[in-house]
């Protein structure tokens, strides 16, 4: 079970983990074996019952392909600076491809802005295996899962977190965090705080644009990439392209 406390450990997180929360400067881990758990989670009935059967009856645009229907790992560089957080895997977008943000409008959206900036090394990702790479980001989310009405419950968002804190304490060189809405905001406070680190009270709340600065990381606030804001010009790709260069240079990425 996702999130089982043992021995007294902090509810998900790796022994790694805690040694980095101690203060012990020389961490190893492993982004792939997390990948591997992740890809294996079945925690969250709902979630899994919703995600198996939208691969089993997709809309016609995408019929005779076979959907990954399985929680999305995060993909990236693993010795990222930046790290792009966003809600959840969509039904015909991560569910079905198997890489975060691929193969949907929000992706089109996210993957053109990164090469826009230079973290990309292509402004499209249609599939897993497109041969799309970033430099010097991850992109994760704050829910592996695609969810009904794109919709976690409070309870599907906690299982979850200690997948994101781990891949925080993986990424070992990760300063600025950009979580993608409230409830990425949220998770990436919560999962800061669960590696160590002193979230002021009360908690900021998110806002486009906003920074604070949370021990040696600097959290960054941007709309969804999500067609509710892009199609209605909430989230321009200006507005977006501003973050992440915004996001760079306080990661010192040239």
């Amino acid at each position: 079970m996702v999130g089982a406390r043992r021995g007294g450990r902090v509810d998900g997180v790796t022994d790694g983990a805690h040694e980095r929360v101690a203060g012990v400067e020389h961490w190893v881990g492993d982004l792939d074996a997390l990948r591997d758990e992740i890809v294996a989670c079945r925690a969250c009935p709902r979630l899994v019952a919703w995600r198996e059967a939208v691969g089993q009856r997709p809309p016609a645009r995408f019929q005779g392909e076979v959907y990954w229907a399985r929680p999305v790992p995060g993909f990236g560089d693993p010795a990222a600076r930046i790290l792009l957080v966003g809600l959840a895997p969509a039904a015909h977008g991560g569910n079905r491809t198997g890489r975060v943000f691929t193969g949907d409008a929000s992706g089109d959206f996210l993957w053109a802005a990164l090469h826009a900036v230079g973290l990309a090394n292509q402004p499209t990702g249609r599939r897993a295996d497109d041969g799309l790479s970033l430099q010097g980001v991850y992109v994760a989310a704050a829910v592996r899962c695609a969810p009904p009405a794109n919709r976690p419950t409070p309870a599907e968002r906690a299982r979850c977190l200690p997948f994101l804190v781990r891949e925080m304490a993986l990424l070992g060189e990760l300063r600025v965090v950009v979580p993608l809405g409230a409830i990425a905001w949220a998770a990436a406070l919560a999962a800061l705080e669960r590696l160590g680190e002193r979230v002021p009270r009360p908690r900021p709340a998110f806002g486009h644009g906003r920074e604070v600065n949370i021990g040696r990381y600097v959290v960054l606030g941007s709309y969804h990439v999500s067609q509710q804001n892009t199609f209605t010009g909430r989230l321009t790709p200006p507005m977006f392209r501003a973050i992440l260069a915004r996001a760079k240079a306080m990661a010192d990425l040239r």
